[in-house]
């Protein structure tokens, strides 16, 4: 068995740790995203001019605002980047004069920002959100863009996970839909956040897919989508834990055990994916 790491964990509401081992985590990931979506940073339409004010929701280490922020410098033009999460754990010591960060729930944005940005950026706060926060977080994100301004959420959705490989993988998926039910997580993004976007008021409502392999033929170790996956669910560990696991793992033995085992599936299996989506959505120019 692996040997017991003590992991940080900032909200109850939010099934995964804010420590040094999630943020490397996230680094991956983020690469892994970024290069199955074409290397683009934003799918959605949008053309920045200089001091345009950009919202990433759930920062994480920033990663994303910082090349969000490299990239477009090189064409002599400065954005406005506001980085907001709700712990500041994972914020980098040092990053340009132009992106702030500071700690804010997505569901409770300050008044101030109404109206304000061009463009807003969050990825991955399935773990965090039920129906309930969903409907809140789209009422703030709606608030705070200027009418014309976009919006471009980027989630996996539960409902299709393929990384059920082998007996160990497929506990693991049973797993892990136990664990986001008993959250009240919503599970089918996918279909939910289109609908909910076109219900608060958002048009030109985009959906785009990727099934991201966990292993490619031509992987290499760091951007191993095996061993990330890994990562991912190892940091869940201790929810799983709290709530008796679910019937499926009895121990954190026995825990480590079938994480191990879905790991070697994987490794050997070139079928297991997972499901993305990029939603983007734009705020109407005139706004009733």
């Amino acid at each position: 068995m692996e040997p017991t790491v003590k992991r940080e964990y900032t909200s109850s509401n939010y099934l995964l740790p804010a420590d040094d081992v999630e943020t490397e985590r996230l680094r991956i990931q983020h690469r892994i995203l970024t290069k199955a979506f074409g290397n683009q940073l934003a799918l959605a339409p949008i053309t920045f001019h200089s001091n345009d004010r950009v919202l990433e929701s759930g920062a994480g280490s920033g990663i994303w605002a910082q090349e969000l922020s490299d990239f477009h410098s090189q064409n002599n033009l400065l954005l406005d980047i506001e980085c907001i999460d709700i712990s500041d754990k994972q914020f980098p010591h040092e990053y340009p004069s132009n992106i702030h960060f500071s700690i804010h729930s997505v569901t409770d944005l300050p008044r101030e920002w109404q109206n304000s940005f061009s463009y807003v950026h969050q990825r991955l706060l399935m773990a965090a959100m039920n129906d309930s926060r969903w409907n809140m977080a789209i009422d703030q994100l709606y608030d705070v863009l200027k009418p014309g301004g976009w919006i471009e959420l980027v989630e996996v959705d539960v409902k299709g996970f393929g990384f059920g490989v082998g007996p160990n993988s497929k506990r693991l998926v049973s797993l892990i839909t136990s664990l986001f039910a008993s959250k009240g997580v919503v599970l089918d993004l996918g279909v939910y956040l289109p609908k909910l976007l076109a219900k608060k008021g958002f048009i030109d409502i985009q959906c785009e897919g990727r099934n991201i392999p966990i292993r490619e033929p031509m992987d290499n170790d760091e951007f191993n989508g095996s061993k990330q996956l890994h990562d991912l669910w190892m940091g869940m560990k201790t929810p799983v834990l709290t709530g008796g696991g679910f019937g499926i793992v009895g121990s954190e033995k026995e825990f480590h055990e079938l994480l191990e085992g879905s790991l070697k599936e994987w490794n050997e299996s070139y079928k297991a994916y997972n499901p993305w989506y990029t939603i983007v959505a734009k705020k109407p120019l005139e706004v009733e």
